[in-house]
């Protein structure tokens, strides 16, 4: 009963993290219609230079922020450069194209920092069965979750925001500002990646830290829906928990196999996940 416990609440712990950064994902998805495939190396750099201004200045509030600043940049220059001269081609090519992006940021980060693991800290007492640093992961994931819900559900920006994504040629005509909505989204997932990245890093940082999260992420998002942004976060917490169970009854390595299963059944069964509405095409 002490191990179903104590796997339980890491469980919890994790599953805010995977719940970020897909959080991530599904604002980028709504705003766009675009899989960010890059989300996890914007997440690393900016976890990297948290890393280089907590070092330089010994405060890890202010690398925090940086962090926070940064990635909403990174998120902003991605989609100003690279994916809005791709928006009258195929899907496929913003996939290629934040594919690529991805390598080329982590192959900078290793150029920059190196490949060798780099302590990095965690923002509170990480000691204990669920300790304050487990309890800050979880109430600040359900605090962006709640505040990215009213604005997409209950604000002007949110509205727009949609519009822009799923009917842009109406909402022009309707005054609505698209590539800048575009911007918006990229910058607001990009800000909620670069969280994710600062709660997954510890303790130690190097350039492939968040390839695994973002498997997991990607899971919960397609668990509770790429539309559904409580969805992904209710998967997040539901896959953190099983995968806990896994690693401690059946294996560590047996982790990523389980993630890659549930993924692949569920868009076999179920392909707008469990918490998605399912799509009707008339022909």
């Amino acid at each position: 009963m002490q191990e179903f416990l104590d796997l339980t609440l890491g469980g919890i712990s994790a599953g805010a993290v995977y719940a970020a950064l897909g959080l991530a994902l599904v604002i980028i998805y709504r705003a766009t219609r675009v899989v960010n495939f890059a989300q996890p190396a914007l997440a690393l750099i900016s976890t990297y230079l948290a890393y280089s201004v907590t070092k330089a200045t010994g405060s890890y509030w202010l690398g925090f922020a940086v962090a926070i600043v940064a990635g909403t940049v990174l998120g902003v220059a991605t989609e100003r450069l690279l994916i809005r001269p791709l928006r009258h081609r195929s899907e496929l090519s913003s996939i290629i194209v934040t594919l690529g992006l991805l390598l080329v940021l982590q192959a900078i980060a290793g150029m920059i920092w190196s490949n060798e693991p780099l302590a990095f800290p965690y923002a509170f007492d990480f000691r204990g069965r669920f300790s304050a640093n487990d309890l800050f992961v979880v109430l600040i994931v359900l605090a962006i979750a709640a505040l990215v819900l009213v604005v997409f559900k209950y604000t002007p920006l949110g509205l727009r925001m949609r519009a822009a994504a799923f009917a842009p040629d109406v909402a022009r005509t309707l005054g609505v500002r698209v590539g800048l909505m575009l911007t918006v989204g990229w910058g607001m997932a990009a800000a909620v990646g670069s969280l994710a990245g600062l709660l997954a890093t510890p303790p130690f940082l190097f350039p492939n830290v968040l390839d695994g999260v973002f498997v997991y992420a990607l899971t919960a998002a397609v668990l509770g829906g790429l539309d559904n942004p409580l969805g992904t976060i209710a998967g997040g917490f539901v896959l953190g928990v099983g995968l806990s169970y896994v690693s401690g009854y059946l294996g560590p390595e047996m982790v990523t196999i389980a993630a890659l299963a549930i993924l692949v059944v569920v868009l076999i069964v179920r392909p707008s996940g469990l918490f998605g509405r399912a799509k009707v095409r008339r022909v």
